[in-house]
Formats: C-alpha cells, sequence, structure tokens
C-alpha cells in the first residue's frame, strides 16, 4: 500500500501482548502498531482516526509511564454511544489497540485467561471523551480529543461537496484533506488532554 510520506513520521504504538506470546506468533509478545496498521483496518485516515490514535499514543503513555502497555488488560470507556460523532470509529481503533472488545471479542482460553470480552464500553459514565483504566493495578487516565483547536475537518469537507464547488476546490481536497489530519498529528500537544482520573 502507497500512503502518504508523513504516515512514516507518526511515532508507532508498541504494547506487549501475552496472548500474542502465548500462541507463539513472535517470541517476545512484543506488538508495534503504526498509523498506516491503524489507516489500513479503518480502511482511510481522517481527523477522527488521527484522534483516536493519538488518544491512544498518549492516553497510554500516561498510564503506563515506562512500562509497555499490557494489551488485552486495559478497560476502554467512551463517553458517547458508537453512532454519536463516529465514536464508534474511534471505539473500533482503541480496540485494534488495546485488544479490548465489547462482547464479541476473544473469549480466552478454557482457563479464562486472556478473554478481551467486555472490556470495551460506550455510553460510560465518565467526565472525558475516553477513559483507559488497568486491570492489574486499577489505575485510571481520561483522555479528551479537541481537534477544533487546530482544524475544521467539516469546512474541509464541504469546501468538496457542496453546492458551488468548483473543479479546483474537488481537486485539492484528497490533499488538503490529508494535509488537515498531518496538522492534527503536528500539534498533538494542543488537540490533546490528559486527565488523572
Amino acid at each position: 500500500m502507497k500512503y502518504l510520506d508523513f504516515f512514516d513520521e507518526i511515532e508507532k504504538i508498541v504494547v506487549y501482548d501475552d496472548l500474542c506470546q502465548f500462541l507463539g506468533v513472535n517470541d517476545d509478545g512484543i506488538v508495534d502498531l503504526s498509523y498506516p496498521d491503524i489507516v489500513k483496518t479503518a480502511g482511510h485516515s481522517c481527523a477522527t482516526v488521527a484522534g483516536a490514535y493519538l488518544v491512544a499514543l498518549k492516553g497510554l503513555k500516561a498510564l503506563y509511564g515506562d512500562q509497555l502497555p499490557q494489551r488485552g488488560q486495559i478497560k476502554v470507556e467512551l463517553q458517547k454511544s458508537p453512532t454519536d460523532d463516529n465514536a464508534g470509529v474511534v471505539g473500533s481503533v482503541l480496540s485494534n489497540i488495546t485488544g479490548a472488545t465489547m462482547d464479541s471479542g476473544f473469549g480466552g482460553i478454557p482457563t479464562g485467561k486472556y478473554n478481551r470480552r467486555n472490556l470495551l464500553f460506550f455510553d460510560a459514565d465518565i467526565q472525558s471523551d475516553v477513559c483507559f483504566t488497568r486491570l492489574d493495578t486499577g489505575k485510571s487516565v481520561c483522555v479528551n480529543y479537541k481537534p477544533q483547536n487546530v482544524v475544521n475537518p467539516m469546512k474541509i469537507l464541504k469546501s468538496a461537496i457542496m453546492p458551488g464547488a468548483t473543479e479546483e476546490d474537488i481537486k485539492s481536497f484528497p490533499k488538503r484533506f490529508q494535509d488537515m489530519v498531518k496538522t492534527v498529528f503536528d500539534n498533538a500537544d494542543k488537540v490533546i488532554e490528559i486527565v488523572e482520573a
């Protein structure tokens, strides 16, 4: 897959997945997830997908510090419902990264270990966009994503689809849209807010 050069400049999210190691996928269970990996599973790159990636990147760093995040050992809560403001897309990205699922993920081996179900929740009673909780320590970190601090995705989208859009508006749209995504990543500290729970 050929993609934009700036995708390779985005920091990878590195996690430890004991299920991955147990099943022999690799020797050490360490999995690195790149933005292009997430784009492939999401099917596109936009401010929502970029934001979800940054929420995970920054949130898991705050939750685990110098330790590797433990994939499959993190409860993920989203304040919104799946169909509200594309929160379902955010949930899918966070599920991919953390391993957390609702009731449809891997149910674990016969001993009950490695269960990934009932770790992802929408409509959560939280005061932030997303909250991550470690199952081992109970520590939580909440995260807010505020793309409006630096970009206006809807304005760019409307410029190419509304009546009166020029041929140049339509032609330049893909580049302008991905430039917006790059702006989100370039201003991660302005669009991501970490709230210690």
